[in-house]
């Protein structure tokens, strides 16, 4: 099993516990983004850069993706995407995604996108803030303990 990371847009807290995760564990952890991203020294974490562009990334994570595999993003369409491949979707707020939620989670991002694109004020998503931060980390743990013997 494989840890994945949308990196580029994943909270620098967030990827702090999934170094730490990852050491624990002892599975690969990849981060993907468009830039270079510094990381610590370890044998289960890697980086992989892809070139600019939208959702270039994106599209690596779900080329690659296995099923039984993890995947940090809050990108909705990636969510789904790699849902559907038969992996797993975390969101850095400690949110998972699954099939029984994710068309509907897809749905009002889809209708909050239409209202903006209409001019209505809807605002952007809170800071990350330290109760986003257990959530995820959280979170994280029950998923790997589940997994982990």
């Amino acid at each position: 099993m494989h840890i994945w990371v949308d990196a580029d847009a994943c909270p620098a807290a967030a990827k702090e516990i999934l170094y730490r995760a990852a050491k624990r564990v002892k599975h690969n952890l990849i981060l993907v983004a468009n830039q270079r991203l510094r990381v610590p020294q370890s044998p289960f974490i890697s980086t992989v850069q892809v070139g600019e562009g939208p959702d270039v990334a994106d599209s690596y994570i779900v080329e690659n993706v296995d099923d039984g595999d993890l995947v940090i993003t809050a990108d909705l369409p990636l969510a789904a995407q790699v849902i559907e491949n038969g992996a797993f979707a975390l969101n850095p707020r400690g949110e998972f995604y699954e099939k029984n939620n994710i068309r509907n989670i897809l749905s009002l991002r889809n209708f909050m996108e239409d209202l903006r694109m209409n001019g209505v004020e809807t605002g952007g998503p809170a800071a990350y803030n330290n109760k986003d931060k257990e959530a995820f980390a959280n979170a994280l743990n029950r998923f790997l303990g589940k997994i982990s013997p």
